[in-house]
């Protein structure tokens, strides 16, 4: 029964781009089902609106029913305010900012970093905000709180995991210097239901994964990424499998799964990009490994799949397709400048943002062909999103919306 239900709820949020509801659209994986993105535009041309964003924050927006959502961070005096803020759609005007975290000496972060990276979640009217150690909250729609609170644990960089809700399950990814695990609260009231330790000995114990939930022979199981390993664990946190990654911390991309297989970037200091097939208990790292390239892996940017292809793109703005199955590199262009941005596919086309504000699009097809090159002229972390047929893109001082 779960199964179908499961099946039904996200063929259902991922029809016609209707909802963007966390980190990489509606199944988590970067794809949107639309009629057309914009190809066109600049600071003056092709923006619908641009409104402007004090403080400094890296989340993605996520968009439900002509309401955007985004968590920010401002300086206020010496205080740091962690906040939630409701945009409209259509206007681009702020329908209300909701205050849920006040500190005066917060804790250090990365110089890249924000105190608001992670990306909100939305299902039922609610809206799921997650800032690290520095707290985690669910509020309505209204921008009425329901509950919030803080997890005790000690970050490295910051924050940069998303929230993601399963079932009563609000899945957070807490790897911090001590004590790495897996934390699923209630949703409902924010009360910890259990904690899944890493069952590793890495030497860098923090990283910054959002989870995964894929079904597996109906199956369903929770996909976390960390230092040296990801782990598979069920509903009730009980570790499932293991693979290895050697050395590999400061995990950031969120993995990718398609017909069985997972795709898993290693993070620092030199990723290697895994196909994993999902399957079997223990540890799985000598019996299911399927491919793997060290070759213009990504250590931020997520990977997209679609129709047999994978595309990732490297820190340095190399951009490779691979055959999903095999490995085989197709081909590698050098496309954009730094990149932070993870990719997302929409109409046969990718979107790749780099972090100086340009957007580059180019087919999801086994040959290069870059269709169009854009310029917001501001600096960009933030993934994109797609809504209806509209792009939305958060910089360092605006949120715009871009329209063909």
């Amino acid at each position: 029964m779960f199964k179908i239900l499961f099946l039904i709820l996200v063929s259902a949020i991922t029809c016609n781009g209707l909802s963007w509801p966390q980190f990489r659209g509606a199944t988590g994986q970067g794809h949107c089902n639309v009629e057309e993105i914009p190809m066109s535009w600049s600071r003056n041309k092709g923006v619908t609106w641009e409104t402007k964003l004090s403080g400094k924050a890296w989340s993605s927006p996520i968009c439900v029913d002509d309401q955007i959502f985004l968590t920010n961070a401002v300086h206020h005096q010496e205080n740091l305010i962690l906040e939630l803020i409701s945009i409209d759609f259509i206007t681009g005007g702020i329908i209300w900012r909701k205050e849920l975290f006040n500190y005066s000496k917060p804790s250090r972060i990365h110089r890249k970093n924000s105190y608001a990276s992670p990306t909100p979640f939305y299902e039922n009217d609610c809206i799921y905000v997650h800032f690290g150690s520095l707290g985690t909250a669910c509020v309505t729609i209204n921008g009425d709180l329901i509950w919030k609170k803080r997890l005790n644990y000690l970050p490295v960089h910051g924050s940069g995991a998303s929230p993601v809700i399963i079932q009563d399950l609000l899945l957070l990814s807490t790897d911090g210097a001590e004590n790495p695990c897996l934390v699923a609260l209630n949703k409902k009231n924010g009360e910890i239901k259990w904690k899944a330790m890493r069952d590793s000995n890495a030497k860098k114990n923090f990283s910054f994964c959002t989870p995964l939930v894929i079904e597996v022979n109906g199956e369903i199981q929770i996909i976390s990424p960390a230092s040296d390993y990801v782990f598979a664990y069920d509903l009730n946190g009980t570790q499932l499998w293991k693979f290895n990654y050697p050395n590999g911390y400061s995990v950031v991309p969120r993995p990718v799964f398609e017909q069985g297989i997972i795709y898993i970037s290693s993070g620092y200091d030199s990723p290697v990009l895994y196909a994993i097939s999902c399957g079997g208990r223990g540890d799985i790292t000598k019996k299911n490994l399927v491919w793997k390239t060290r070759k213009g892996a990504p250590r931020n940017s997520s990977v997209v799949v679609i129709d047999g292809l994978l595309f990732m793109a490297a820190d340095n703005g190399v951009v490779s397709c691979l055959d999903a199955k095999t490995g085989e590199l197709y081909w590698m262009e050098r496309v954009a400048g730094s990149c932070s941005p993870s990719l997302i596919h929409a109409e046969g086309k990718i979107i790749l943002c780099d972090e100086m504000g340009k957007t580059f699009i180019f087919e999801a097809k086994k040959s290069y062909r870059l269709l169009a090159q854009n310029d917001l002229e501001d600096q960009m972390l933030a993934s994109p999103i797609v809504f209806k047929n509209s792009l939305l893109l958060r910089t360092e001082n605006a949120l715009w919306r871009i329209d063909s």
